[in-house]
């Protein structure tokens, strides 16, 4: 698998495919650890290793295994790869129609164990990939070798990928997404809401009162989910679009900090300073690529 993507990337970062869904990863130089977000999905790391930090968890997905990303959650990376062994893997988006029309054909007896942990609630987790998954992330690279397969086979080889992840040991973190009654699922729809429109000024009690939560509980049960509060994760989305902005060059400092909903340049500036370490000046323009902060973002 290795030798495939290799022969299909670009460049540093995250590689498009034919396949809209598929992108292919690469890094052939260490990555220090910094802040970054993924889209709901799965990543799959088939050479290298990467390393993610929430609070004081440590999450070590590398050859051999992929990362359930059940929620858009801020987190820190560290990628381990270098020129003559660079970090290659995949990246499978999950869109939520197919999610829900995949989970219905399975039978939650029919899945393999839940992988039982102290972190089990959260919405991040490394699983191996072995059997059946890695059977089929195999085949769904196949198709990348042969352009009339992933015309005709394509789609169908991505619902198998993300058949056998609904039915592997964490597969229970993507199926409670649509559980619209449980608070995991209510959770993420205020976290859809504060992606959506992080640079408008959101109240914790607006968001409980969408997500028909209390005030108290809804605050607890989301810090349990992103081991941040609901303003905390706001703050970090916006300094995330806000560095891609400066990276691309699409706005200055200041209107950097305005397009995100910071009122205050100064405030903006030291926040920023604070979370990725160096100033927003640092950062303008410096057109990094930052494929690797984002899945689908």
């Amino acid at each position: 698998m290795a030798r495939m993507i290799e022969r299909h990337v670009c460049h540093d970062g995250f590689n498009d495919t034919v396949l809209d869904a598929l992108s292919l990863v690469a890094s052939h130089c260490h990555r220090e650890r910094e802040p970054i977000v993924y889209e709901p999905g799965l990543i799959f790391v088939v050479q290298g290793e990467k390393t993610g930090f929430i609070d004081d968890r440590v999450i070590r997905y590398g050859a051999g295994h992929y990362l359930v990303q059940a929620i858009p959650l801020p987190f820190e990376c560290e990628t381990d790869g270098s020129a003559d062994a660079p970090l290659l893997g995949a990246a499978l988006r999950i869109a939520p129609e197919l999610l829900a029309e995949l989970a219905g054909a399975v039978n939650p007896g029919e899945a393999a164990p839940r992988d039982a942990t102290a972190e089990d609630a959260l919405p991040m987790a490394a699983v191996p990939l072995d059997g059946a998954i890695g059977e089929a992330l195999e085949r769904l690279l196949d198709c990348l070798e042969d352009p009339a397969a992933a015309r005709a086979l394509g789609q169908a080889r991505i619902r198998e990928v993300i058949f056998e992840a609904l039915r592997g040991p964490q597969g229970h973190l993507l199926r409670q997404l649509l559980q619209s009654q449980g608070a995991y699922a209510r959770i993420g729809g205020a976290i859809d809401l504060l992606r959506a429109e992080y640079a408008s000024p959101l109240s914790v009690s607006a968001l409980a009162g969408r997500a028909h939560m209390s005030v108290s509980s809804f605050h607890a049960h989301f810090k349990q989910l992103t081991r941040i509060s609901p303003l905390q994760y706001q703050k970090r989305i916006r300094l995330l679009k806000a560095r891609d902005l400066l990276l691309q060059n699409a706005a200055n400092v200041s209107g950097a900090a305005s397009a995100v909903g910071y009122q205050s340049a100064s405030q903006f500036s030291r926040e920023y300073k604070r979370y990725f370490g160096v100033a927003p000046t640092h950062d303008h323009g410096l057109g990094v690529d930052t494929a690797d902060e984002s899945l689908a973002s």
